[in-house]
């Protein structure tokens, strides 16, 4: 409720086909966003606690000796759903932060010598707490770059809490959503995504911000070429949103901060991650400024 742009960079990331990361406090109804969504796509939903002993089979899935067969069946685990909610995804181990790799980045998984084709649209929504870092194990780089999109939700504004107030507490899957698109027609879109035109100069803009990072003192590290295809993708996926067959400089700008903060590191770290995406996404900001916008 009142989160108009939150849900329209969700459904960027989903046009492109990414996964997102949400860095907020619990409460702030993360877990609704990602639960009406599948439902809206009348796709399925799995939810996993993060938790200090979750293991990658907890999330995978696990080989059983079947009796009756005289063989091991495999088992699946929720992973295999559309849309997967990683709940507080720091705080499990990285052993099983791992297992999410090859299916965040191929979308299928490979488990006693055997490849697992995972249903499309595939994508994981992930949370975790910025503030409360005690018996967390933050998420590495390698991890971080396969989200698409790191987002925030904030505080609602006090019109729409004083709604939700009066309209009181629910659990998320009480909420009745009634699916507005098939799952074809969600790959079709993404389809749509990757045919939008990026003219030339669009493109060199994209790679001058790229540069820049790479070339910032206040940076340990600039964006990766998987950066650089994730601005592309994603401006597409805005432009799409809009109406548009091209993609506009405007479009590089509106999904800049949300594709690259989470992949960069400042050299001087924050306190906590609000403080420290804070700088970075000041940093990008300055780099985006200092670099004319073609026309």
């Amino acid at each position: 409720m009142g989160k108009d742009d939150v849900i329209e960079r969700v459904l960027i990331c989903l046009a492109a086909g990414g996964h997102i990361l949400i860095e907020d406090l619990p409460g702030l109804g993360k877990t609704t966003m990602a639960y009406s969504l599948a439902r809206a796509m009348g796709c399925s939903f799995s939810r996993v606690q993060f938790t200090s002993d979750l293991l990658p089979g907890d999330i995978i899935g696990v080989s059983i000796y079947d009796e009756r067969e005289k063989e091991f069946v495999f088992k699946r685990g929720p992973l295999f759903a559309n849309l997967l909610l990683a709940d507080e995804i720091n705080r499990s181990t990285p052993k099983t932060q791992s297992a999410l790799l090859e299916a965040m980045d191929r979308s299928r998984v490979s488990v006693d010598g055997r490849t697992y084709e995972l249903e499309p649209p595939f994508m994981v929504f992930a949370t975790q707490n910025p503030v409360d870092s005690e018996g967390t194990f933050p998420l590495p780089d390698s991890q971080m770059d396969r989200f698409l999109m790191r987002l925030q939700m904030g505080y609602p504004e006090p019109e729409h809490e004083m709604r939700i107030l009066e309209a009181g507490l629910r659990a998320y899957d009480d909420i009745e959503t009634e699916p507005v698109v098939s799952r074809e027609e969600v790959l079709e879109i993404q389809g749509w995504t990757r045919k939008v035109f990026v003219e030339e100069s669009v493109l060199r803009y994209m790679l001058d911000i790229v540069t820049a990072t790479r070339e910032e003192d206040t940076l340990k590290a600039g964006l990766s070429t998987r950066g650089a295809l994730s601005i592309k993708l994603a401006a597409q996926a805005a432009a799409l949103m809009k109406g548009r067959a091209y993609v506009l400089p405007v479009d590089v700008e509106t999904v800049l901060a949300p594709v690259c903060a989470h992949r960069l590191i400042p050299r001087r770290r924050g306190a906590d991650l609000l403080e420290e995406r804070a700088a970075v996404e000041e940093i990008l900001t300055a780099i985006a400024s200092s670099i004319p916008m073609p026309r």
